[in-house]
């Protein structure tokens, strides 16, 4: 049952995020969880805000004798991404998540659990609720919709807040305090054409369909190696278009522009008598994708179907067009850095493959700690896609958070740490888009730094956050609290 999460320790922190998962509140419709903490302020009688934007502001003075400490301002953003199995029917406008305890770890019946951000928004809660905390002048900051275009953080203005320190909730490692974390853009690519309507007569219609991938996190999991189901399906369909007279007539692969993407679907048509062998073919591409992912993707699931046949095809140079360019197209890991080792520096995310009324749409993500690298594979990107005839648009660009060792809070932190749990903490830079970076662009001498609770597979039905890294960050908190 979701309500055993109630009696989790510490507890106050585990009743907020249990309120939170019953409020729909995946990015872009965050009006009611905006609501909820506005609400939840004035309850406690805390000065409490909304600007232009929606962000939510609560402030809590400080305890007698410290207010002449530095202001901290705790941030968390309110939405969260909405994924889930395809065997599970669930409605993310209207459904609260179905969340439950499976040992040491909290998760999700089959769709993301929302502890990406919403664990950050329940530690903001509890600080700002418990009255037994030693601590000066404090400010918790909640933005709206950071999955997706980060328009809270950007919609700050520079008058709003009144903190010293930056207490970012949204790192997803305890044991490890962040520092940096790289910068983002969005590449829109898109095909226009006139429909085919001519079908070679004896041809049939097949959808094939590629499930079963882990997806998961464009920064956070991005190293780990894992299948793209739009690279995977292109690179079948390459084969079946050259040597088995296929034609491609619609493929929808991945949905949000920061997962990588776990499943695609594609109608194609064949002539009929090449049907026993495009089963082969199938078959033999799922066990030679299950070799080549062994230890990495445990469930690739490739399989074939006759269904019924469309009235239209994808023009045959735009379909080779396409075909060509999602193979040429980089993605994953692109480089490496060399000051943070282990960090990725520069990435790509092949997101979004989608046929729709005459439009072929494509959505890639590019991370980069370095802007001119960033600018770089976005450039190399767009010949690709350029030289296939596509329409390429470059969004929602936003700079990274540029590391400072030197951190008051940082030196804070690392020996709070240690004189909690007897051991250091690792300083990291996120690959991972923070708002730290565009909220340092609003207040530049804010003092900032990362943390959070172990939370695996973000942006996937896997994801989970470890219950006891849960207390050791709220223990964190409080006593770097007391000691600011």
């Amino acid at each position: 049952m979701s309500a055993e999460i109630k009696e989790l320790s510490p507890k106050a922190v585990w009743n907020y995020f249990y309120e939170l998962t019953q409020i729909p509140r995946p990015t872009g419709h965050t009006s009611a969880v905006a609501h909820f903490v506005a609400e939840f302020g004035k309850k406690l009688g805390l000065e409490t805000q909304i600007d232009k934007t929606g962000n939510v502001l609560i402030r809590k003075p400080a305890t007698p004798g410290r207010e002449n400490r530095k202001t901290v301002t705790l941030q968390a953003h309110l939405d969260m991404v909405p994924q889930k199995n395809s065997s599970i029917k669930h409605d993310f406008l209207t459904d609260p998540i179905d969340a439950y305890v499976d040992g040491e770890w909290v998760k999700a019946r089959e769709t993301t659990l929302g502890a990406d951000n919403g664990i950050g928004v329940a530690l903001a809660m509890a600080v700002l609720a418990d009255n037994t905390l030693e601590h000066g002048p404090i400010e918790a900051l909640f933005t709206l919709d950071e999955e997706e275009g980060m328009d809270g953080a950007f919609g700050l203005k520079p008058e709003f807040l009144k903190g010293d320190i930056l207490l970012n909730c949204d790192s997803e490692k305890e044991g490890e305090l962040f520092v940096g974390c790289a910068g983002g853009a969005d590449m829109n690519i898109s095909f226009q054409f006139k429909e085919d309507t001519y079908i070679p007569e004896g041809d049939v219609a097949v959808k094939l369909n590629l499930t079963g991938l882990k997806g998961g996190h464009s920064g956070v999991d991005i190293h780990l190696g894992r299948a793209n189901a739009n690279k995977l399906m292109f690179r079948f369909l390459k084969e079946a278009v050259c040597d088995y007279g296929a034609r491609l007539s619609a493929i929808e692969g991945g949905n949000l522009r920061n997962a990588i993407p776990r499943e695609a679907v594609a109608v194609i048509t064949i002539p009929g008598d090449n049907v026993e062998a495009l089963w082969e073919l199938v078959s033999d591409y799922q066990d030679m994708y299950r070799v080549e992912y062994a230890g990495i993707e445990d469930n690739i699931c490739f399989s074939a179907e006759m269904t019924d046949l469309p009235t239209t095809l994808i023009p045959e140079e735009i379909q080779d067009d396409l075909i060509n360019a999602i193979e040429g197209c980089q993605n994953g890991v692109i480089t490496m850095l060399h000051d943070f080792p282990g960090t990725v520096e520069s990435s790509s995310n092949l997101a979004i493959v989608k046929t729709s009324n005459e439009l072929i749409e494509i959505k890639l993500l590019i991370r980069s700690s370095s802007e001119s690298r960033k600018d770089a594979l976005c450039s190399s990107l767009e010949s690709i896609f350029a030289m296939a005839g596509a329409k390429v648009e470059e969004t929602g660009g936003y700079n990274g958070w540029q590391p400072n060792i030197d951190s008051p809070i940082l030196g804070l932190m690392k020996q709070t740490y240690h004189e909690l749990f007897g051991v250091d903490p690792e300083v990291k830079v996120m690959h991972a888009g923070l708002e730290c970076g565009i909220i340092q662009g609003a207040y530049p001498d804010m003092d900032m730094i990362s943390i959070g609770p172990d939370l695996e597979h973000p942006h996937s039905p896997d994801e989970r956050v470890r219950i006891v890294s849960v207390q050791h960050t709220w223990e964190l908190i409080k006593r770097t609290l007391e000691k600011i």
